[in-house]
Order: C-alpha cells, then structure tokens, then sequence
C-alpha cells in the first residue's frame, strides 16, 4: 500500500518567495504597529479610545495565519511540516511571551487600584523606587538564606533515602509514611503547625518547649527563630519530593558495583563516598536545582503564618510582592517588583546550571 506525502511543489521560483517574504514582513510590521499603539493607549501616552487588548488579539491570529502562508510560499514543502510545529509555537508565544511584555508595559506605569487617575505612565519612577526600598532588599537577602537551607535539606533527604533503600523491616510503609507531607497543602500545613502545634499559648509545640525549660516560647517573635520556624514547615513539606528523586536514582544504581566494592573491603562510609555519592552526582544536582526553584517561589506558608513579620524578618520577595498588591493595591509598582525578581531568577539560574555543567565535565 502506497504511502500519502506531502504534494510536492518542484523548484520554487523566485517571485513566490520574494511574496512569501513581503506577506511574513507587512504582517510582522503591522502586528508590532499595532501591538505599539495598545501599549500606547494603556499607558495614557496616547488616546485611541481602545477599551481592551481585542486588536491585538486579531493582530496575533492575523499574523500568525499569514506566517504560516508565508513559510508554505517561501520554503515550500519544508514550510508545510513546519505548520505542524507553528501551532505549539504560537501557543507558547501567546502563554508566556506576551503575559511577560503584557507585565513589562504595566511596570512602567503608575497604577494604584484606589486612585481613582487609572494607569499612568511614569518612567523609570518605579525601578528608583526599588533600588531605595530597604524592605524589598530585606526580602532579598532572607531568599538568600531560604536558598541556602536547600543544601540542608538535600542532606536529610540523602539520609532518608538511603534508609528507604536498604532491606528494613516495614520498607513500603516507610516509604508512603515519608510521603504524607509532599502530599499535604502548604496552606493546610501552615494552619495545622504554624497556627495549631506552634501557637505559643496552647500549642502543643509550645507546652513541649516550656517542659524543656523555655519560659516564652513563642516561634514567630523573633527573627531568626521565626525564620527557622518557616523554614522547618517549608522543608518538611518539600523533603519528600527531594527524596524520591534520590531514592529512584539509588534503586536504578547497579548493586554490582557496591557488592564490588565490599569485596574488595570497602567500609560502609568509603563505598558511600567514593562509589554511591559520585554516581548519585546526576541525581543530586537535578534535585538540588528543582528545589531551589520551587524554594524561590516561597510564600504561602509565610503569607498564611507571620505576613512577613515580625518586621519583615520572615518575608521572602513572593510574600512581600503579594502584600504590595493585596495591602496597598499598587499593581504599577508590584509588577516592577516582580519584573525585576525574574531578571534575577532568571540570571541565578543560568549562572548555577552553567557552573554545575562545568563541574560535571571536570568529573566525567
């Protein structure tokens, strides 16, 4: 049985392809006009009288139609398979790019929800403000210590998983016990320890500390207590994930290389540090860099238990961004906050995995 091809269109001639290049360029070029003057018009530079961002959306079917005829008339069955990838292009560009720029136009704008001015334009007014905002760098600086913590709970899961690897009586009851947590909601969490077990009157968490001789022990009064106290919510609810991770990396491991190696004499700690540890390497640095990115978007727990208090001393740049929107409705100046922390996120990131690519060549 014959199978269906794509129709074939021979040699392309060159007036098919100087139109496929002048539609793609006018679509290109009036989308853009068009997507200029709405950005225009929210920011009060310019008054079109345009209620919504509807052009643009038509501008965007529009020219993402005549990209796909263009690529057909300019590359020709090559242009036809690549319609099959545009769809999901698009997709991406429509779920992601343009909420981005959407968010980028409102950063540079004055817009508070109880004034009644509306959106204005204002310039580089709220990026000054950042850099002069001492509580936006403190909510920096506690992200750094949040992030530092990971490594922490990278070795506690480490230590879980091995357990869970070895022969142990109960081994699978272990298991979905250790898992309960990663199951649960941070919010839930944050109500049944930071508001029930950790309340400094009744809590049980509390009775427990006066019973060890802690006069007061109230967990969110002070600043490094409270830090920890958020911390240690935080990771109990995120170390089963790390864990898994681990513990599926330790059973895909070969066991004739450990059984080698206490052959050959190996103690537990040394066939651990030279044998597991270095295989494991792939393993860690994929859960380490997973958990430092869900670390970075910390703030439920903080929003629910302390709202950043006391101070701001439990704030992470989440929780604070939140209270900007929620406490003082200034969505102008809460989106450059939030513009500013995926320029740094995304920088951190791309540093961290380029170092770890480094280091992993010089390994292997």
């Amino acid at each position: 049985m014959a199978i269906a091809e794509l129709p074939t269109y021979g040699a392309l001639s060159d007036r098919r392809k100087q139109g496929g290049r002048a539609l793609i360029t006018a679509a290109t070029l009036l989308f853009l006009a068009v997507v200029l003057l709405q950005a225009l018009n929210s920011a009060g530079i310019v008054q079109l009288g345009l209620k919504d961002w509807r052009p643009t959306l038509f501008a965007y079917v529009g020219w993402s139609i005549a990209l796909g005829v263009g690529q057909v008339m300019l590359r020709g069955q090559a242009g036809l398979r690549a319609l099959f990838i545009l769809p999901a292009a698009l997709f991406t560009v429509a779920m992601a790019i343009f909420p981005t720029l959407f968010g980028l136009s409102i950063a540079f704008t004055d817009w508070n929800l109880s004034s009644f001015t509306g959106q204005k334009f204002n310039g580089f007014d709220n990026l000054v403000q950042l850099f002069g905002d001492p509580f936006y760098w403190n909510a920096m600086r506690n992200m750094v210590i949040y992030v530092l913590f990971v490594l922490v709970e990278y070795g506690i899961a480490f230590g879980l998983a091995l357990l869970l690897n070895a022969e142990i009586r109960a081994r699978k009851f272990w298991r979905v016990t250790f898992l309960v947590p990663l199951m649960l909601s941070p919010v839930a969490v944050s109500w049944m320890v930071g508001k029930s077990m950790m309340e400094y009157r009744f809590g049980p968490a509390a009775r427990f500390a006066r019973w060890l001789g802690w006069d007061s022990p109230s967990f969110f009064t002070d600043p490094w207590i409270a830090r920890l106290s958020i911390e240690a919510m935080d990771a109990w609810v995120s170390i089963p994930f790390i864990m898994i991770l681990l513990l599926a990396g330790l059973q895909a491991m070969p066991k004739e290389v450990a059984e080698a190696a206490k052959v050959d004499g190996a103690s537990p700690w040394q066939s651990f540090w030279q044998i597991t540890f270095p295989l494991m390497l792939p393993v860690s640095l994929t859960a380490i860099v997973l958990r430092i990115i869900f670390k970075l978007k910390l703030a439920d727990i903080i929003i629910t238990v302390t709202s950043g208090g006391p101070g701001g001393a439990t704030d992470s740049v989440s929780s604070f961004i939140y209270r900007e929107y929620r406490d003082r409705s200034n969505v102008g100046y809460g989106t450059m906050l939030a513009m500013f922390y995926l320029v740094v996120i995304v920088i951190f990131i791309t540093v961290l995995l380029n170092l770890l690519s480094k280091r992993m060549r010089r390994m292997t």
